[in-house]
């Protein structure tokens, strides 16, 4: 520093840049069920708060180095947060316990380590015609599945290739942390995706064991299920059209396969309309199903805050329990329960 100062030799700084972002989002939630977990039925309905009724409530930093030759450093550090009441809240219970990683980006794709997502995650996500609200989502089967495993990945490597020729192609692995037991905890997933146009195709797989260090932390992502998805969507001008298949194989439990369709619609540029259709079925015992239907409008105030209001209802056969709201009702009695979900989102 103190040479640069003086001159004595030339000095080159790469441009960086770091950005806070933001989502704070809060509601009020009715349903007229809610689950006792002793017996499987209802205890009643329910009027509360609710912490990220649409989008999970968060903060965090991402930032970016140049190091010539059209490659980047990248980083991204994230924490989930509950705008009810303080606390940390839709991650796995860390600080940052959305995302945590550091990486590379360049004209041969993306390599993360760290906390991150999973390919089958994201593919997931995409697919979903409800952009993965918190009330009435594939967000809601999801958790309902597996909870936060395959979500938050810890001691993760990961590599994104870019498009070619309309084919892009991802795989993740995370390592399970505990000595003399590679297969304790280890995570792999993967995804390929083809684009053309206005169509969108995506495959996924997922495939985790139970223990490793993730089963210490706050919320542990070690549920032990393969999980598989195919999706597609197809733009025609401001309507959006989703479907997809997920399969949710729980060791020693459950085999659950979700099968989702829905749209999305620009009825003006502030004003958003979409509904989506989630059929649960259980392989292993067909007596064991659900159906969770909801739509939901999102009127943006400016670039950075919206109002939204969501309606839905979930039936439950036999052992299932989907549940209507990530946060409050991620678990349902037997029968059918009706929900209403009104708030305000912020973004910065």
């Amino acid at each position: 520093m103190g040479a640069c100062a003086l001159g004595s030799v030339q000095c080159a700084y790469a441009q960086s840049s770091v950005t806070l972002y933001g989502i704070v989002d809060g509601s009020l939630l009715y349903t007229s069920k809610t689950l006792n977990a002793a017996t499987g039925q209802s205890a009643g309905h329910q009027y509360s708060f609710t912490d990220s009724g649409l989008s999970g409530s968060r903060f965090g930093m991402r930032g970016t180095e140049d190091l010539g030759g059209n490659t980047r450093a990248i980083f991204e550090i994230e924490s989930g947060i509950s705008v009810a009441n303080g606390s940390l809240n839709n991650s796995n219970g860390n600080e940052f316990g959305r995302q945590a990683w550091v990486g590379v980006d360049g004209g041969f794709g993306t390599i993360k380590a760290g906390l991150q997502f999973s390919p089958f995650f994201l593919a997931v996500y995409d697919f979903d015609p409800r952009q993965m609200s918190y009330f009435g989502s594939g967000l809601v089967t999801y958790l309902n599945n597996v909870y936060v495993t395959g979500l938050f990945n810890p001691n993760a490597v990961s590599y994104t290739s870019p498009e070619i020729a309309g084919l892009q192609a991802s795989a993740m692995m995370a390592l399970g942390g505990t000595a003399g037991d590679f297969q304790a905890g280890r995570q792999y997933s993967a995804s390929l995706r083809y684009h053309l146009g206005s169509l969108t195709v995506d495959a996924a797989l997922y495939s985790g064991n139970a223990g490793g260090s993730a089963a210490s932390i706050a919320i542990p992502s070690v549920v032990e299920f393969n999980g598989r998805a195919l999706g597609a969507s197809y733009t025609f001008n401001n309507l959006i059209v989703k479907a997809s298949y997920v399969q949710y194989k729980v060791a020693g439990s459950f085999n659950d396969r979700v099968y989702s369709g829905g749209a999305s619609y620009h009825i003006t540029p502030a004003l958003n309309i979409d509904a989506g259709v989630y059929v649960t079925r259980d392989a292993n015992s067909s007596s064991n199903n659900s159906i969770l239907a909801s739509t939901g409008l999102e009127y943006s105030l400016s670039k950075a805050t919206a109002m939204y209001g969501q309606v839905g209802f979930v039936t439950n056969h036999g052992a299932m329990h989907t549940g209507i709201s990530v946060n409050n009702a991620l678990n349902e009695a037997t029968g059918t329960t009706a929900g209403v979900n009104v708030g305000i989102r912020h973004m910065f």
